[in-house]
């Protein structure tokens, strides 16, 4: 299978407006995404989105595509897509039910708290990004499971198939993909134990052909057993060797005692809307909420200088959640998060008492608030089935291509999600997000994560569909796709399109996207006290909107080679 010309030249005018959008505020167009009557499959890659489309057209509903998405883009986007890590799904029936599934990594028996430490307890560098240690238990294959096994459809083997073929059969790649594959090359060479050649045995080059042979395997025993084909027998085999031979600590037992939660979805609303979300061991769903209930009652718009005021208080509400977060969010079965108490009104309204509408607050002058009683690589996929079931998915491996370990024998790469754990009480993880004891190392512990899928509802009725990579940028993101749509009146493709900003507790700068943010509107912000970093592309969000006609309106970030399908 190929991308052909037609795809590429929608991607390439996808990126023109994303720059029009960057380069001017407002434009006299309106930028509209794929529009259909009855389904949509919105992906980071457009054969994981088609794969996702034909499940839909062959009787499957939102959670078989999504199995066959996920599987999917384990082959085609393996720098995020994947079996060797884990994510989260959020699920709304169209009967209003909603459930959520944490199939979040898990740290080895092994694990410990100091286990990043040198003699002297400073944290040794990159142990927990690259490398056998940097990986956590995977939960992707057993969540795909629990997943099937409660609302699946079709034939187990019909939804891992299309996944199988893409592996055996190869894929065409892009020039992106080409160069995204040398430049991570000599990653691969150095901390996977045998030399993956099926990644690093040539230059690739746009049109070649990628086929992964081990892979496909592997996906063969998913097929056939199911999760016996993952967590036990040759591929748990191939994982605990490859542990050995790196002095990695995942182990048999690991394996066989891995399982996925179904959890309480997290709920609240925002005016007229209901937002469905995840609870811990994500921290996002807390923030979006924490968010979305401080600015409830303040009015916000995008037009002329109050876009700077906007900006402002997003910046303002950011430096006090995350700074929650460092405090009180992780795994809820490991510590009692007070989840409750930070998204309470009056919790909420007390950690807000110091804003000035003037003047930006300095990081050091803020804190967690005070609870009284305590009871940046990642994918993500948005799929609305034609019966009006929806699921938001968010998977990951955390950093690009996880760990850089490639598992010899099955051919998938491990994640490196340990590094989201706190490894040391204020040292920050690989995209700057500081912890604390909450999150601290322990065996079977599930780390803190940024991840968000989430649905939305207004009237009762399904409204929005929306999820993005981006690690600690996630929460802020998805935030940023809500208020484009309820607040500021935009479609669905055009508020994925908008420039995004960042800001967390530390470090003290509003990061931006590069050209997306005006000088006169960066004026007003700097004269408020606010600081600023320039970066490349902040997140990729996918998301469904319902329009009020009842179809379906698409945004596929055009930041990556995000597509929609649908009919």
């Amino acid at each position: 299978m190929k991308h052909t010309k037609n795809r590429l030249l929608r991607h390439f005018l996808l990126i023109l407006c994303l720059g029009c959008v960057f380069s001017c505020k407002t434009t006299d167009e309106p930028i509209t995404g794929l529009i259909t009557e009855h389904a949509m499959v919105v992906s980071a890659h457009p054969l994981a989105s088609e794969v996702g489309k034909q499940i839909l057209q062959n009787g499957g509903n939102a959670v078989d595509a999504a199995i066959a998405v996920h599987m999917a883009l384990a082959v085609v986007y393996p720098e995020a897509g994947n079996i060797g890590g884990g994510g989260f799904f959020v699920i709304r029936q169209n009967d209003g039910s909603n459930y959520s599934l944490d199939f979040r990594e898990r740290g080895p028996l092994l694990a410990h708290r100091d286990m990043y430490l040198d003699e002297d307890g400073e944290v040794i560098d990159r142990k927990s990004i690259k490398g056998h240690l940097a990986a956590g238990v995977p939960g992707a294959v057993d969540g795909m499971v629990k997943a099937y096994e409660r609302f699946g459809s079709l034939s187990w083997e019909m939804l891992i198939q299309p996944a199988v073929e893409l592996a055996e059969k190869g894929f065409v790649l892009t020039q992106g993909e080409a160069d995204k594959f040398n430049r991570t090359a000599d990653n691969f060479r150095e901390y996977s134990t045998v030399n993956p050649l099926h990644f690093t045995g040539k230059d690739w080059k746009e049109n070649d052909t990628l086929v992964q042979t081990q892979l496909a395997n592997t996906l063969k025993l998913i097929r056939d057993q199911g999760r016996d084909g993952f967590y036990k027998g040759q591929t748990a085999t191939y994982i605990v060797e490859e542990m050995q031979r790196g002095e990695g600590i995942i182990s048999y037992e690991d394996l066989e005692k891995y399982e996925s939660t179904w959890r309480e979805p997290l709920t609240g609303t925002y005016k007229e809307y209901k937002v469905i979300t995840m609870g811990p061991p994500s921290s996002g769903g807390i923030i979006i909420l924490q968010m979305l209930g401080i600015m409830e009652d303040r009015e916000v718009s995008n037009v002329g200088d109050s876009y700077a005021d906007y900006i402002h208080l997003k910046t303002e509400m950011e430096r006090r959640i995350y700074a929650d977060r460092a405090t009180y969010m992780a795994d809820a079965d490991f510590y009692p998060v007070p989840v409750n108490e930070l998204l309470d009104k009056n919790y909420l309204s007390q950690r807000f008492q110091t804003f000035n509408p003037n003047r930006a607050t300095p990081s050091d002058e803020v804190g967690a608030g005070k609870i009284l009683s305590m009871s940046e690589e990642t994918t993500h996929f948005s799929i609305i089935d034609p019966e009006g079931n929806a699921v938001a998915c968010t998977t990951t491996l955390n950093g690009g291509m996880g760990s850089s370990v490639v598992v010899d024998g099955a051919g998938f790469i491990l994640n490196n999600e340990m590094d989201d754990f706190s490894i040391k009480p204020g040292h920050p993880n690989m995209f700057g997000v500081l912890g604390g004891e909450a999150n601290q190392i322990e065996p079977g512990k599930r780390m803190l994560s940024s991840m968000t899928p989430t649905i939305l509802e207004k009237d009762g009725q399904l409204f929005m569909v929306v999820g993005t990579p981006g690690g600690s940028t996630i929460p802020t993101s998805v935030f940023q796709a809500i208020v484009n749509v309820v607040e500021f009146g935009m479609g669905m493709q055009q508020a994925v399109n908008e420039p995004r900003l960042h800001s967390q507790w530390q470090p003290e700068v509003i990061s931006y996207e590069k050209g997306g943010l005006d000088e006169q509107i960066k004026s007003l912000l700097e004269e408020k006290g606010h600081h600023f970093n320039e970066r490349s592309g902040i997140g990729r969000v996918d998301a469904i909107l319902v329009l009020p006609d009842g179809r379906l309106e698409a945004g596929a970030d055009p930041r990556g080679m995000d597509e929609a399908f649908g009919f």
